[in-house]
Formats: structure tokens, sequence, C-alpha cells
């Protein structure tokens, strides 16, 4: 009998030591592809982060005229009560526009190696001079912007203080410089993935980590690694398969727009895979808004893999670790117009 109790002792050991040298095997190789989102934001190349330019950046975010027709603003596309998207296929613009892809997260989007869905702004400021000046979008134009601006003395003030050592403080490039710092504290550290990053074992519970195992040994690592779990690099969709029409548009040739190199046809940059569980629907054409449903097509279309019903279960588990904590912002109260400030253009485009 004590033979027998020892040789089961020994057996339970051996299987919690294997237990353990496994969990440890995968939180080591996640922290090797992985990293966690830090609490404060990196400094911007030739844009420093000042208080100044952080409130003058929020207003402006929030501010629906920078639009042509007063009502568009950064948030409406970028909403950062619903996870930094629209919520959305594409987005809706100027005279009612629909746009041509789906909004990507403001949020995090400082880690990005480039912006848009096709990488055509190499940061955040670059960015923010697209839409402002897009006609499917807000319509506007750098002069009528800058007039607009100027016209409240309250922002002329703040642009004071935001650019204290520049000769001209209300310009288009000091408007977007200032958006691009603001955005880039919508960073949302303290995930549960990021706990369990830091060194955290029980921030993950068994589904979850069996998911970010599933994760890794089917090759969705591959793209979505680094601080984004995405956000960086290109890649066709439909490595393996194309994901047809619906998802897949034949119009939108994706990076090809930008580079004008066949191969890169239908290529488009890695999304983050942040929050994703708050920035449905997904795909740059918008048209899967169920969670697992995405994890499916990612299977068969980039790995060329059918995931079973359950280790799409596991994954979409695991994805849900990957919301962080939000920004919590109070919205701000923007300056009355006066008599020289623009009136709206509100013409409906059919």
């Amino acid at each position: 009998m004590w033979i027998k109790c020892s040789i089961f002792l020994v057996l339970f050991l051996v299987l919690v030591v294997d237990n353990a040298w496994c969990q440890d095997d995968l939180k080591n190789k996640s922290q090797s592809l992985f990293k966690p989102i830090p609490d404060s934001p990196p400094q911007l190349e030739n844009n420093p982060i000042t208080l100044e330019k952080i409130e003058l950046g929020k207003m402006l975010y929030f501010e629906p005229r920078l639009s042509a027709s007063n009502l568009i603003s950064c948030n409406t596309c970028h909403n950062l009560g619903t996870g930094g998207v629209d919520l959305q296929e594409t987005s809706i613009g100027h005279g009612w526009q629909k746009g041509p892809r789906n909004a990507p997260t403001v949020l995090n989007a400082v880690f990005n190696d480039a912006q848009f869905w096709d990488g055509r702004a190499k940061d955040l400021k670059e960015q923010a001079k697209g839409p402002i000046q897009a006609t499917v979008e807000m319509s506007n134009n750098p002069d009528r912007l800058v007039h607009t601006i100027k016209s409240m003395p309250e922002y002329v003030e703040l642009f004071q203080k935001a650019f204290p050592n520049e000769k001209e403080k209300v310009t288009f490039e000091n408007t977007v410089k200032a958006i691009e710092v603001f955005e880039a504290t919508l960073i949302t550290p303290d995930s549960r993935f990021d706990n369990y990053l830091n060194g955290d074992s029980n921030a993950l519970n068994s589904k979850e980590k069996e998911g970010l195992q599933i994760f890794i040994n089917k090759g969705c690592a591959a793209c979505h690694n680094g601080i984004n779990l995405g956000g960086s690099g290109y890649f066709p969709f439909g490595v393996v398969k194309n994901p047809g029409a619906e998802i897949l548009p034949p119009g939108d040739k994706g990076r090809f727009e930008v580079t004008k190199t066949v191969s890169d046809e239908y290529v488009f940059k890695v999304p983050t895979l942040r929050n994703v569980e708050l920035t449905m629907p997904y795909f740059h054409s918008g048209k899967v808004w169920i969670l697992n449903e995405a994890v499916t097509v990612m299977g068969s279309s980039q790995l060329g893999i059918s995931l079973n019903e359950r280790e799409i279960s596991l994954i979409t588990a695991f994805l849900k670790t990957l919301t962080g904590k939000q920004p919590e912002l109070e919205y701000p109260v923007l300056p009355p117009n006066t008599e020289k400030t623009p009136k709206p253009i509100l013409n409906i485009i059919r």
C-alpha cells in the first residue's frame, strides 16, 4: 500500500512540475513575442509632448468645426467612448457620403509603424491631415481651417501656450501636431494580458492560456506580435485562400494604391488586436461583426487551416484579455463662434 501511494505521489509531483514547466514555457514564449502597453506614451519625433499641447489637442480632437460642415470631428469616426471606433462598416462623412474602409481604432495607434489600412501615413500627425482634407470625410482645407481657428480668441491663446517658440502659432501644421500629441496619450495599459506579460501567471485563466498557446502554435502570432499584436507589417488578405468578395471587395486593392506595385494588390497593414472585442466590425471592409467569425476567417484565409469550434472559442477567449484600461476623459467645452467664424457648408452629396 505504501509503495502504491508513493508511486501516485511521484506521478502527481511529475504532473505538477511538468505543468509548471509548460506554463513557464508559455509565458517565456509570450514575453519574447509580445510586449505590454506602457503606462505612458512614447516620445514623438520632432513633436515634444507637453501638457499645453495635450489640452489643445484634446479640444481639437472633439472640435467639429475642423470639418466644412461643422458636424464631423475626429471623435465622430474614432469615438473614445466605443473603443476608438464608430461601430460602422465604413464611416459616414461629409454630405452623408459613405467612406471606402472601416475606421481603425485610434487607441494605441501611436505604437503602429504606420497609419491607415494601406500605411500611407507614417505617423499620427500625417494621418490627421488626411481626414480633414478628404472630400468624403471632413471636406475642409488648411486655409479655411486656420481661418476658423483664428476667429476664436480662446483658441489663439491656447496655440500661443502650446507653441511658444514658433513665430506663427496658429497653422495647419501646429493643428495636426497638437492632435498627434493628444492621440499619443490614448493608450490602454493594464489589460489582463499585459499583467500576464509583466509576470502575473494568474492574470489569465486556463482557457485563456490555452487560447494563447493555440494563437502562437497555429501561426497567428507570426503577424500579430509586438506591443500592439499587429500594427506593423503588410500582408495579402488571403495569403492562402481568398475570403470572398463580400469580405474582400475587389475594387479596393489596398497598399497597391500607395506603391503601385503589382505584388501589393490586396495587401493591407496588419491591424492591432488590442481591445479587439470592442472594435467591431472587423477587417478593412467592416463586413464581419462577430469576433469568433473573424477568427474563423483568419484561420482559413491567412493560415489555410480550418479551426474547430473549440479552438475558435479558446482563441476568442484569449483575445478578450487584450482589452485594457480605457481612457477616461471629460468632454471639453469648446470656444463659441464669433462673427468671423465661417458658416458651415451643408451640401448633401447623393
